[in-house]
């Protein structure tokens, strides 16, 4: 990824893998669950680009 004004992290829990999108502020803009690790970093790049997208609309 490119740099972006997010921050994320991905965690392994009892269900999946957790990941969280923090903005600037250290505000949660996203979250969720995924079963692999490959997923939860999937998600995460797709959020991003979703909030990159809306920050420019």
């Amino acid at each position: 990824m490119t740099d972006s004004p997010y921050a994320y992290s991905l965690a392994h829990a009892e269900a999946g893998w957790a990941w969280r999108i923090f903005d600037e502020d250290g505000e949660t803009i996203a979250q969720g669950l995924d079963l692999s690790q490959s997923d939860a970093q999937a998600s995460v790049e797709t959020a991003i680009r979703m909030a990159a997208s809306e920050a420019r609309a």
